[in-house]
């Protein structure tokens, strides 16, 4: 009977409005956070962020592999007149009418062991003098190999290839906690559609009820066997009703609202969500669930590489105390008024520098540099290891509460169908006398809050399995890592 006045209910408030048509879709709660996780905002704003994360690792990645460059100035033709200094000191100016055009082809590698650089180039220059004893000149360098090598300074490449792994790691975690997170606001916002639209049947029922009883209560203050306050008791609860039906409707609009804009549904979508019947069932304890959670989730790769970012950050400030930078080239290299005797003549290149800068006096500001980032990385081993408690205290709650909540499920479920016995046989009773109008109120607020009781133990349950498996990013029923196939979502 019960389930029959919901369906009645449910079909009533679907029905549509003149002028409009409406379009009833039959929702489970599995359904709905499938339908959340493909189109609700949440997850196309998770996705975009997994995306960006996934080209700043496809960068550093290229980062590490060598890089093809062709440069070239074609042409550069210039007439002018530039200061020229002769032997004597004395200045003039003199007319420089040329034509130059250079190309050069490199290939160079960034040494993550060293965190140098080594370049291979070829080049060649063409030169045209107009004027009086003008012509073509050709310079070329077939060969060269040049290496940049920082000496003392921080590997910056050595320290990205620690850090970058992951941080990739972090955003691919995050992704997968993020829908989970999306399946639990779809639970909370199914469930708050259950309950208001039971609330609704549940006023219903009452409205029904109360105007039936008060049919009863007139006709027996007719003969005399009620006190006008009874009766007027009666007509009071009439109206209790019908307030509490024309509210109920409200509530069943706006979180009819909410649902269907969380699943990018179209609004002349009338949402009939089923209430779960069977719920997932696993064991979990505390200790598998802790090893999950420091396997899976991104708060393990966030400790990691928060952790990494303070060393590299003392590593940077004791680097910048003194810079040596070094500088070699060996290759060949050639002139000629042809191109082909610029390649044949050839001649050793050979360069090397080597540049320092390092401070004399500078009153303490670079290692004051290097205190700061000790302190800070000090700061945040400390937040650390405050972060790693509370993560393990709140994982132990939680796992605690789910143990529980199956059982708190059970009770309510039971209660509920105590309750609703209890009303119904009152009904019967308070018709022939035998109950008076407090008793019989008395067991309809038992019957409704029981129900409604059931239904949010019913959704602290699933609400308690989502947060579990977004901490966790493991699937206890399929007992298998949460993943996604990463490289085919970010294409």
């Amino acid at each position: 009977m019960k389930q029959q006045l919901v369906l009645i209910v449910a079909l009533i408030i679907s029905l549509p409005s003149p002028g409009s048509e409406t379009r009833d879709l039959l929702l489970t709660l599995d359904d709905a956070i499938v339908m959340a996780r493909k189109r609700s905002v949440a997850s196309a704003v998770a996705l975009d962020e997994l995306r960006t994360a996934y080209w700043e690792w496809r960068t550093y990645l290229a980062d590490r592999l060598p890089e093809i460059t062709f440069t070239a100035t074609a042409p550069s033709y210039s007439d002018r007149y530039s200061p020229y200094m002769n032997e004597e000191g004395n200045y003039s100016f003199v007319r420089s009418h040329s034509l130059d055009v250079t190309g050069q082809l490199s290939v160079s590698q960034n040494i993550p062991l060293t965190g140098g650089k080594l370049q291979l180039t070829s080049s060649l220059d063409y030169l045209y003098q107009y004027g009086i004893g003008g012509g073509n000149r050709f310079m070329t360098i077939p060969l060269a190999l040049s290496l940049t090598q920082p000496v003392f300074g921080v590997n910056t490449l050595r320290w990205r290839g620690k850090i970058e792994p992951v941080r990739y790691a972090e955003a691919k975690a995050a992704f997968m906690s993020a829908t989970e997170d999306v399946a639990l606001a779809t639970v909370s916002l199914f469930f708050n559609l259950i309950l208001s639209r039971e609330n609704l049947a549940m006023a219903g029922q009452n409205l029904n009820n109360a105007r039936k009883l008060y049919a009863v209560a007139q006709e027996k203050r007719t003969m005399g066997r009620i006190s006008k306050n009874d009766l007027l008791q009666m007509e009071l609860n009439v109206l209790d009703a019908e307030a509490e039906f024309t509210q109920c409707e409200s509530q069943v609009k706006s979180n009819m609202f909410a649902l269907r804009s969380h699943l990018d549904l179209d609004s002349d979508t009338q949402i009939i969500p089923v209430l779960p019947s069977e719920i997932p069932v696993a064991a979990i304890s505390y200790d598998q669930a802790l090893t999950n959670a420091l396997t899976n989730n991104k708060f393990a790769y966030n400790i990691r590489r928060r952790q990494l970012e303070a060393d590299y950050e003392v590593a940077k400030a004791k680097g910048d105390m003194r810079s040596i930078n070094l500088f070699a080239q060996i290759g060949y290299t050639g002139t000629d008024a042809a191109i082909g005797g610029a390649y044949t003549t050839l001649r050793s290149n050979r360069v090397v520098e080597v540049g320092l800068s390092i401070p004399l006096v500078d009153w303490g500001k670079r290692r004051g540099k290097v205190k700061v980032a000790e302190s800070n990385r000090k700061v945040t081993e400390s937040r650390l290891r405050q972060e790693s408690m509370d993560f393990r205290q709140e994982l132990y709650v939680l796992v605690e509460r789910f143990g529980k909540q199956r059982r708190q499920l059970a009770i309510a479920k039971r209660a509920n169908e105590i309750a609703r016995q209890r009303y119904e046989t009152n009904v019967e009773t308070y018709l022939i006398g035998m109950i008076s109008t407090l008793d019989l109120n008395d067991s309809q607020q038992r019957k409704d809050e029981s129900m409604r009781n059931y239904i949010n133990e019913l959704y602290i349950y699933w609400n308690y399995w989502y947060q579990i498996r977004s901490v966790t990013l493991y699937d206890y029923q399929a007992d298998t890592p949460i993943d996604n196939d990463v490289a085919r979502l970010v294409k």
